[in-house]
């Protein structure tokens, strides 16, 4: 997902509208590289987050407020000194550029009017927010940038400001039809990539959709592209620039499952959106998204009314998961550690077995050396005999040194030491691969956790399995975790285990004898349960059980998984299984997509 100039324009049009006229009443720093600002305006309260991360730069409106540092850093209090209490006359962006200027009119230290420019530039790894003068001079940045770092542009207090120009990309604003032409005709790639790599602004998914709508093959070179197919092209362009200027944006974003996979300020017609939507009109204080399902199968393509409202909900939600995804380390670092482990120990043990597979070889041998051996002449160094359990010839190699019947005692001894061995090692490996196996099922309750109870529950249960040491006097915490729960099209309930543990309650406390149960096979997975009240299922209900047991567990990136399901009368839990395991003897099967985008989930 790209925060292009696109997105940019767009953003600019909405703090034009929401902000311009409102007075600065509150700057923050939450981070070390953001900024939260508080605007009064005559419609209310309004809060402006503008972030340099390298990693992940934003602007947008938001309804949350963060906490500060309890001593505020000095690029903060700098601008609380200057335009604290300052009016905003303006946010405007440079041509197509990542950079949104908002201009400050304020009162100095004298009372008389000033006009400072807060400027945030969102380019990836080299994102800032700069503090400007009237004449364009640095007074402060959130990042300082010597030369010792960028030989191309200083970002110091008392240095000049300019947006650097080092990709020499031509700005679309100033293009006319033969200087597009000339631009695209002289990059000899693919149209989709000349587009973004020439002009300013312009993100991969961006010029893949210009190149949709003007009815030509982004793959296919510049080279090849027609008379019309440049005109084509450019009149897309137009239109997009026509947008820009009439501010008239559809915010949307597509999404494929559950996973968004792009967005945009205008309608995504390459996923289904429709090219004249509208975006919704919000009266609420909380911004309510619309969806479209006229995309292909699995997917579909949300709008929003603004593009604030857009980012605010792509971000929380990857917050979200990267918020999880930080506090689970510690146990995938438990389970990856245990796991990788067990998978030496097993290997190892497996070899062991592979190297007792001559144990019925030296039995035979010793056999046939009993039945055979006065045949056999002193100091010999084989024998040749007739293998009476298969009627071929073979040849027994023998120990010089020995008579037959110490020879015969020897193989027995072999054949005694490599049998136990097996025996032995049978029994262990059942033991590590369960535990494979176990520690298998707990990295897939990792990757759909979503909450810090899912996280709480899994961490009990690598503690009763003896992976984390429970500190002395700790209590067991209470769970507070519940499986997910989804509504079938045929309005019966389905049941998602989210670990190990919720799936033996699932299974053997919360269903039925009649109930059915999914799950993938032969990987790790969710338990599924589909209760019946009674009635039979409808076929339908059946497929979307299944997806849901597909996207539950590992094989949710192939595009057929296999799903077992049986009534729950027919799976039973061995004596002193790990948690999750189960077996079955008589079930059906069935090979479905992981897709559930049309599955309502209540919980």
């Amino acid at each position: 997902m790209a925060f292009d100039g696109l997105t940019i324009a767009e953003l600019a049009y909405e703090f034009n509208r929401e902000l311009t006229g409102g007075r600065i009443y509150k700057i923050a720093q939450p981070e070390t590289d953001e900024l939260l600002l508080t605007v009064k305006t005559g419609d209310g309260q309004k809060r402006l987050l503008l972030s340099a991360d390298a990693s992940l730069p934003l602007a947008y409106l938001t309804r949350d407020n963060k906490p500060s540092p309890l001593t505020a850093p000095n690029f903060c209090m700098l601008l609380r000194k200057h335009i604290q209490n300052g009016r905003i006359l303006s946010v405007t962006q440079p041509g197509l550029e990542r950079i949104l200027r908002i201009q400050v009119e304020h009162l100095d230290e004298m009372g008389d009017l000033r006009r400072k420019t807060l400027v945030i530039e969102i380019m990836g790894k080299h994102s800032n927010i700069l503090f400007i003068n009237e004449d364009d001079v640095i007074l402060d940045s959130i990042k300082h940038v010597s030369a010792a770092v960028s030989s191309v542009r200083e970002t110091l207090p008392g240095k000049p400001y300019f947006v650097p120009n080092t990709q020499e990309k031509l700005d679309l604003f100033t293009c006319d039809y033969e200087t597009f032409q000339k631009a695209l005709a002289s990059c000899p790639k693919p149209a989709y990539k000349a587009l973004y790599g020439s002009f300013t602004g312009i993100s991969p998914v961006l010029a893949q959709e210009l190149c949709f709508r003007a009815g030509v093959d982004g793959d296919q070179p510049t080279a090849a592209l027609t008379r019309e197919g440049y005109q084509a092209l450019f009149l897309a362009v137009s239109d997009l620039l026509k947008t820009i200027r009439e501010g008239t944006f559809v915010p949307n974003m597509a999404w494929e499952g559950k996973k968004p996979v792009e967005y945009a300020a205008i309608p995504l017609t390459i996923y289904g959106a429709k090219p004249n939507a509208q975006a919704p009109v919000s009266a609420c204080p909380e911004p309510a998204a619309q969806s479209s399902s006229d995309a292909e199968p699995g997917n579909r393509v949300v709008y929003f009314p603004d593009m604030s409202s857009l980012l605010e909900d792509y971000y929380a939600q990857r917050s979200a998961l990267t918020r999880i995804h930080q506090k689970s380390a510690d146990l995938r670092r438990i389970v990856q550690t245990a796991l990788e482990r067990n998978l030496k120990k097993y290997d190892l043990q497996m070899q062991q077995i592979r190297d007792t597979e001559k144990r019925e070889t030296y039995r035979v041998y010793g056999e046939l050396l009993n039945a055979y051996g006065y045949q056999c002449p002193p100091g010999a160094k084989s024998l040749e005999a007739l293998n009476y359990y298969t009627s071929e010839m073979v040849t027994i190699p023998l120990d010089p040194t020995l008579t037959a019947l110490e020879n015969a005692q020897r193989y027995f001894d072999r054949y005694g030491k490599l049998k136990r061995t097996y025996e032995a090692l049978s029994e262990l490996t059942k033991e590590v691969r369960a535990e494979i196996d176990h520690l298998e099922s707990v990295a897939a309750s990792l990757e759909i956790a979503l909450k810090e109870e899912d996280l709480a529950q899994i961490k009990e249960e690598l503690t009763e399995s003896g992976y984390i040491r429970r500190k002395g006097g700790a209590k067991k915490e209470k769970i507070t975790s519940k499986p997910f729960h989804y509504l079938s099209s045929d309005g019966f309930h389905i049941y998602v285990g989210k670990n190990n543990f919720q799936n033996d309650e699932l299974t053997f406390q919360f269903a039925n004898g009649g109930d059915w149960w999914f799950h993938a096979k032969g990987v790790p997975g969710s338990h599924v349960i589909v209760k019946t009240d009674g009635k039979e299922l409808p076929d339908r209900t059946f497929e979307e059980a299944a997806r849901l047991a597909a996207y539950y567990s590992r094989g949710r990136q192939q595009d057929k998984v296999e799903i077992d399901y049986v009534q729950k009368k027919h799976v039973k839990k061995p004596g002193g299984a790990k948690p999750g395991f189960v077996v079955y003897y008589t079930n059906y099967s069935m090979a479905i997509d992981s897709d559930i985008s049309g599955i309502q989930q209540l919980g």
